[in-house]
């Protein structure tokens, strides 16, 4: 692994702090999910990170060369699905031979990414729900950066925002498919999309910025600014679940994690990527580097390791806190391990098989170099 490791060359990354922030979120989400004091759940929107990372890297890698011709578009689907799909498809597996999960309809939602569109089934790895919503933004990212282009950022908000209106339209139907008007704005990309444009939004102004060798600025505003204000709104996040007379008021929410959270968190990735300040020294190193380069594998592995594993021999492990934080350990070796031996693998072959190169899709400006 360690010479595998050399060839991927941590700490080449364009935006090493973003990295750093991956690996962050996912050990938060793992947190939330196995909980050091048992019913105590964190109440930050850990997706809205994630969601507004996307929205910054795939705009920011693709936004200058996108096209809607049949050859750029193989290629960028051929490199998204070889980013994402091949270890989904490996721990699924394992997850339905684990969980006897054998249903049709089930296996063919799942197996497809569709799962989180449908209200009402089942998701076979807990966190796969966000794929969902990743992959819908992902099919819609080569419009949304054209008209970027042509019309300004306004022009794909206003279209995201139509599409909002269209699938909330279509949840008052009373069929599956996107459900209820909840469930839109809880699991969908239509109930997401501004934390992806918060992303999308941030990669337009460091494109300009760029151009114009300007990126870096001298002093860490941003970043401190950008902490503060996710701290207000993480604290009003507590006061509302804390409240009895508000925690049931699921608009409240989705206005503060969906609507509000998003606008801090692009100024906090505006520091993080233009002033040097301690945050970003701290996520910038190599560890932060790794941690973060397996982080997708970590997502989609720790629930199984939770649910099959730890879980289950928690009442012989002693001390709750002990154990909890040697599954937190064993999870990220064996997620290091997954992407050392098979997430990067697999995906530099298939792009290879399918003459997929990142100079095809606008790696020129890599957000990090790999050294096939």
């Amino acid at each position: 692994m360690l010479s595998f490791l050399k060839k991927i060359d941590l700490g080449s990354e364009r935006y090493p702090a973003l990295t750093g922030v991956r690996a962050a979120g996912a050990s938060v989400v793992f947190l939330d999910h196995f909980p050091p004091w048992q019913g105590q759940h964190i109440v930050v929107n850990v997706m809205a990170f994630f969601f507004a990372l996307s929205g910054f890297l795939i705009v920011r890698i693709y936004y200058e060369q996108v096209q809607l011709s049949p050859r750029w578009l193989a290629k960028y689907f051929v490199n998204r699905f070889a980013r994402i799909y091949p270890v989904y498809f490996l721990l699924l597996t394992v997850a339905v031979l684990l969980g006897h999960e054998f249903q049709p309809w089930v296996l063919f939602t799942n197996y497809t990414l569709t799962h989180a569109l449908f209200h009402g089934t089942k998701l076979v790895i807990q966190p796969s729900w966000s794929l969902t919503v990743e992959e819908c933004f992902y099919f819609l990212a080569p419009l949304f950066m054209l008209l970027a282009r042509r019309h300004g950022f306004l022009a794909p908000f206003a279209l995201a925002t139509a599409l909002a209106w269209l699938a909330l339209l279509t949840s008052r139907l009373g069929v599956a498919f996107l459900g209820t008007p909840a469930f839109v704005m809880q699991m969908t990309f239509f109930g997401h999309f501004v934390e992806f444009f918060a992303g999308v939004w941030l990669a337009l102004q460091v494109v300009k910025l760029e151009k114009r060798g300007v990126l870096q600025a001298p002093r860490a505003w941003r970043t401190h600014l950008g902490v503060v204000l996710i701290t207000m709104l993480v604290l009003a996040m507590v006061f509302v679940y804390r409240s009895p007379a508000l925690r049931h008021h699921d608009a409240l929410l989705v206005a503060i994690n969906n609507l509000l959270l998003p606008v801090p968190i692009a100024l906090l990735y505006a520091g993080l990527i233009r002033e040097r300040s301690l945050l970003a020294r701290l996520l910038c190193s190599r560890l932060g580097g790794l941690l973060g380069r397996s982080s997708y594998s970590f997502y989609l592995l720790h629930t199984l390791v939770i649910d099959y594993v730890s879980v289950p021999l928690l009442s012989h492990a002693g001390h709750r806190l002990w154990w909890i934080s040697v599954t937190f350990i064993l999870t990220w070796l064996v997620a290091i391990l997954l992407f050392a031996w098979f997430e990067e693998p697999v995906n530099l072959y298939l792009r290879r098989r399918f003459r997929s190169k990142e100079q095809w899709v606008g790696m020129r400006a890599t957000l990090f170099q790999v050294h096939s």
